[in-house]
């Protein structure tokens, strides 16, 4: 995950393909006395795919920061130094002055250098960077002391790079640097008063659980909205921006409001004050010294709750004592350790805890035994944070972001696709394709759990695989995660799920439990699977495949543009579609076709909101029999149509916008997250995958969770696998056939196939795809698709039917209609 491009991560063929590469070459490094460093070599590795893709703009985001910094090695059209801590002495430097003068020395001749140190360091900044003939552009504002590092070298961290060619160095909240007073003027600084920053940010105060509003002054003026909370962002922001700016202006090209409201709204950072859930309060932070302690500290306090429940986990090189002093006092805590050699002794850091004045420790193991322990323990008005490394961080995120998905495996064939989509090599695939014709599961863990969990596997009679690293025996996977491939009977899985549950710690219950759910038999706590909620609405997808019919009213859609843009029209064509059994009518006033031009959003809910108000008249319609959905990424249309009437909100960018998971928590209305990369659909962008299925539901998963944080309820959730968008035609199609596995993520699943460019693989033209599209309905409902969305209502209605009666709805009593 270090290396992305369009913010999809680098593929396991592409890093496969690099190393076959560059291998023998770094073989003769090492023997000649030479070895590379391991930041060197991923740093080889993402300039060589940014070049394979031909990216136009890389960020190259570093670890120590300076000339020392692998980075280096490249000319940037632009640099930043956010500032200069006493961090990496032992490499930078003793003083703020030497490590200052290190990090400045990325700037290159005519490069803008983007900064946002003070005092000494601002000077020290200024002179090397005038002596490269790099000009300086200053930023200041709340917390600019303590802009957060994303990616300090003490820990492997994740750096999330995006697509601009500019060489930032780190912004480090694991220290108070340039001196600055904490109570200080963000305006004020040591420059001349005829000197003024080119940017100024100031904290405008938290929004949301999640969210914060930060006021930029300057060469850009405005308030914007972004997913992260604490003063310091307002500074990283601004840096951002600047640095945005600057690399825009040297590719001669234009960064307007919107790019910078669209880009801060979409910011995010794993691992760095993380709310991911509010009932009780649950955050995540990787702060692992006492500054960055003091940084969390100031932070939560914008939060009101009861008790603090800690789950502490650092490395052993670390200041436990200071650190846990600085965090807030807590009620309770349980300290654990991460699969890392570096990490310290559970019973050390509780022994720290409790010098610190926390009087009820437990020392604990596993990461997410403790992260449980912890959430079991608390109210829903208490607060849990777990702290103190990002190992720790992503451990407890792989545990909550963990997806058991039931593959679809036809004969031994698909069970070949199945274990090589899940990285199993060929011998392997030859070994095990007769055992998991069975009911297979696929799931990605720990690589000494993945271990656990096959063996178990095996014991109980059923049969497993490891990918990845696991699938090396030669060399175990350790703490890296891995795909595992379980199969078995029902009885040999809810076997496995028992074993896996006595075991002894180590994280696998929660292992059992996600395996359960998936296979539908009652968890080792005794919860049933088939148990029904009584109070989770009914809708029309609850308990058949429900039709939804595309009511376009824009000149331009791609295959029913202006068909409905008078009023007239478009309650004619909701009634043709009532009389043909549509259960949905999905209102779009903006077409996300390829290329199509964006339109502002007052014009689109001129559109929109007058058709959703006529097509009440309707009365299947009016009396809420047939639902109406209104398909925008603009939480300002979405409010608007709700106020008219509408039901459901569709959004092609799955929530992508913190202002739309507002819109739909406070409506408490259904809300249809789909998976895309562009809206509209970039036609250039040419993504890869390994797994297109796996990956979009990884995808998903974590829309999932900003849902939840944002308070929107799961039952309300439908996901969407986005056909068309950002796929080829071979992964439209496997996104098709596979479209049951999105049941993994717990929601209904909405198929948007109706004819669209996949078709074309197989011979039909744009205006030749209406059998085409009623063939892939069937598939599709036959599959596990919960909506399909069509245009044409009355021929895929049929198709849901005989597809529902293939099924044995009619032999169990049902009405398929």
């Amino acid at each position: 995950e270090r290396v992305r491009v369009d913010g999809r991560q680098m593929t396991e063929s592409a890093i496969a393909d690099f190393v076959e590469a560059v291998r023998p070459w770094l073989i003769d490094r090492a023997a000649a006395g030479e070895p590379l460093t391991f930041f060197e070599v991923v740093t080889a590795m993402a300039v060589r795919e940014f070049a394979r893709r031909d990216v136009d703009v890389a960020v190259l985001e570093v670890g120590l920061g300076g000339e020392y910094d692998a980075t280096s090695a490249v000319d940037p059209v632009a640099t930043a130094v956010t500032n200069v801590s006493l961090e990496h002495t032992d490499v930078l430097g003793d003083t703020i002055a030497e490590i200052a003068r290190t990090k400045a020395r990325i700037a290159r001749p005519d490069a803008p250098l983007v900064t946002a140190c003070e005092g000494e360091a601002l000077d020290v900044v200024r002179e090397v960077a005038g002596e490269a003939g790099a000009p300086v552009t200053r930023v200041v504002g709340d917390g600019a002391s303590e802009a957060a590092d994303p990616d300090d070298s003490d820990e492997d961290t994740e750096a999330d790079d995006s697509d601009e060619d500019a060489e930032a160095d780190d912004s480090d909240e694991d220290a108070e640097p340039n001196e600055r007073d904490e109570g200080a003027d963000p305006t004020d600084s040591d420059a001349e008063p005829d000197d003024p920053p080119a940017f100024a940010a100031s904290y405008e105060g938290r929004v949301s659980a999640t969210d914060a509003e930060v006021a930029l002054a300057g060469e850009r003026e405005g308030t914007y909205r972004i997913p992260l909370v604490g003063r310091h962002q307002a500074t990283n922001a601004a840096v951002a921006v600047a640095l945005a700016d600057r690399t825009a202006a040297a590719l001669r090209t234009d960064l307007d409001d919107r790019d910078v409201r669209d880009g801060l709204a979409r910011a995010t950072w794993p691992g760095r004050f993380e709310v991911v859930d509010t009932a009780p309060l649950t955050v995540l932070d990787g702060a692992h010294n006492p500054a960055a302690a003091r940084t969390l500290a100031a932070t939560l306090a914008e939060y009101d709750y009861d008790d603090l429940h800690l789950v502490y986990a650092a490395m052993h090189d670390k200041d436990h004592a200071e650190t846990a002093a600085a965090l807030p006092d807590a009620a309770t805590a349980v300290t654990c350790r991460p699969a890392i050699d570096r990490a310290e002794d559970p019973a050390v850091l509780a022994a720290a805890l409790r010098s610190a004045g926390v009087d009820r420790v437990t020392a604990g193991d596993d990461v997410a035994d403790a992260l449980a322990a912890a959430v079991d323990r608390a109210e829903a008005g208490d607060c849990v944070l777990l702290v103190g490394s990002l190992f720790a961080v992503a451990e407890a995120r792989a545990a909550r972001m963990r997806t058991v998905r039931e593959r679809t495996v036809r004969g031994v064939d698909g069970a070949a696709h199945a274990l090589d989509t899940a990285g199993v090599q060929p011998d392997g695939i030859a070994a095990h394709r007769d055992g998991v014709d069975h009911r297979t599961l696929t799931l990605r863990l720990r690589g000494d759990r993945a271990e656990r969990v096959a063996a178990a596997a095996r014991i109980v009679g059923g049969d497993a695989a490891l990918g990845g690293l696991g699938a090396n025996e030669d060399r175990g996977a350790g703490g890296e995660h891995v795909p595992v491939t379980v199969a078995g009977t029902v009885a040999e899985l809810r076997a496995l799920v028992d074993r896996l549950a006595a075991s002894d710690g180590g994280g696998l219950g929660g292992v059992a439990t996600d395996i359960a759910a998936s296979v539908g038999i009652d968890a080792p706590d005794g919860r049933s699977a088939s148990a029904d909620d009584e109070s989770a609405p009914e809708f029309p997808w609850s308990d058949r495949t429900a039709v939804m019919g595309v009511l376009n009213v824009t000149p331009d859609s791609f295959h029913d543009g202006g068909r409905h843009a008078d009023l007239d029209d478009a309650v004619a064509g909701v009634e043709r579609m009532v009389d043909a059994g549509v259960d949905i009518v999905d209102v779009g006033g903006e077409s996300t076709r390829p290329g199509a031009d964006p339109v502002p959003a007052d014009e689109e809910i001129e559109r929109v909101v007058p058709t959703i108000e006529a097509i009440q008249s309707v009365p299947a319609v009016g009396s809420g029999d047939v639902l109406v959905s209104v398909d925008t990424r603009k939480p300002a249309v979405a409010r608007a149509a709700l106020d008219a009437g509408a039901d459901i909100i569709n959004d092609v960018t799955g929530l992508e916008d913190p202002a739309m998971r507002s819109v739909v928590a406070d409506a408490d209305c259904p809300v249809i997250v789909m998976h895309s990369l562009d809206a509209p659909v970039d036609p250039d962008a040419d993504p890869e995958y390994d797994d297109v299925v796996g990956e979009v539901v990884d995808a998903l998963r974590e829309r999932l969770a900003l849902a939840d944080t944002a308070g929107i309820d799961r039952d309300r959730v439908i996901v969407d696998p986005g056909i068309g968008f950002g796929k080829s035609p071979a992964e439209d199609f496997e996104l098709l056939a596979r479209c049951g596995e999105f049941a993994a993520l717990g929601c209904p699943v909405l198929v948007g196939h109706s004819h669209k460019s996949l078709y074309g693989a197989v011979g039909r033209d744009a205006d030749d795809r209406e059998h085409a599209t009623v063939a892939g309905t069937a598939l599709a409902a036959d599959r596990g698709a919960d909506i399909v969305r069509v245009h044409d209502v009355a021929e895929n209605r049929a198709a849901v039917d005989v597809a529902a009666a293939a099924n044995g709805a009619l032999r169990d009593g049902e009405d398929p209609e």
